[in-house]
């Protein structure tokens, strides 16, 4: 496996936003993670895990130690069970291939995931789920069991009820890297799964900018309230830091209008917090995880 030194992030997350990694590798097997994990201890340097990119912001300064990107590490594996479909997926294997495969059986996990970017286990670390009061609506609702490697590169499976889940949030796998997820679904089809997963693709279409790069929603919705519409209310729609600017479609959508910087999006995020904590009393919280030199 080839590591690489002072490798620009920008192309590997989605707001196209991010200074150089140390060092950065590419594996395409489990057995590559260990080494990736090997050579940073050797080193004693530090490791970041780099999944699919789409809620992470990275900082201008770039990324200290080794960066373990995950892309490579995609395979899905599909069969039927005691009455349920059972998938077996590589961490970096995109929500998408999860997507098809339950649309093709017509299955309800399709109309769940098809609005959810990046791959299974960033699924997993942020129990990913969407507003929508459907089931299933979030992350934890599929997944049976979990594999990661610890720090040491041992390999660890554990059961969906050994690991904690919360909103937005998974523990009892860390300190570590997620390698492997088992997911399953009951074998029931609904005819109107693919016509359901056409209106709420067509929806997000309308509703989200999603022709700029942007890390999908940058804040959890708070207790009892919608961020977007917090956001929204305060009015923030088209608030702008040089060309990091709150999206005039959906506000809780920070988007890259082109060359635009970590520290102005986080300029951008301090602002909005500041204004929605000032007008309603609420603290928002950011789904985003910054990475990096802060």
């Amino acid at each position: 496996m080839e590591i690489r030194e002072q490798v620009l992030l920008k192309d590997w997350a989605w707001w196209k936003i991010g200074g150089p990694a140390d060092y950065f590798c590419l594996p395409e097997n489990i057995e590559q993670v260990r080494e990736a994990i090997q050579f940073a201890n050797e080193r004693q340097i530090p490791f970041t895990v780099l999944g699919g990119g789409t809620n992470v912001l990275i900082s201008d300064a770039g990324v200290e130690g080794l960066v373990i990107g995950m892309k490579k590490l995609n395979h899905l594996e599909v069969e039927e069970k005691s009455g349920r479909l059972l998938l077996t997926a590589l961490a970096g294997t995109p929500k998408s291939e999860l997507t098809k495969t339950f649309l093709k059986r017509k299955m309800a996990p399709a109309l769940f995931l098809c609005g959810l970017p990046g791959d299974v286990g960033g699924g997993v670390v942020m129990n990913a789920g969407v507003a929508e009061k459907i089931q299933p609506r979030e992350f934890v609702e599929l997944v049976d069991w979990v594999e990661f490697l610890n720090l040491e590169g041992e390999l660890k499976h554990v059961k969906r009820e050994e690991l904690k889940w919360k909103y937005r949030a998974s523990s009892g796998w860390q300190p570590g890297v997620i390698v492997r997820v088992g997911l399953s679904w009951p074998l029931e089809t609904d005819d109107e799964i693919p016509t359901k997963v056409k209106d709420a693709t067509k929806n997000r279409l309308q509703r989200q900018p999603l022709n700029l790069p942007s890390c999908g929603s940058t804040f959890k919705n708070p207790e009892g309230h919608h961020a977007g519409a917090l956001i929204e209310q305060s009015g923030l729609k088209g608030f702008q830091v040089g060309t990091a600017q709150v999206s005039t479609k959906h506000a809780n959508f920070i988007v890259n209008l082109g060359g635009a910087t970590a520290a102005q999006v986080k300029q951008v995020i301090d602002h909005v917090r500041s204004e929605v904590k000032k007008k309603y009393s609420v603290e928002l919280e950011t789904e985003v995880k910054f990475l990096g030199r802060w």
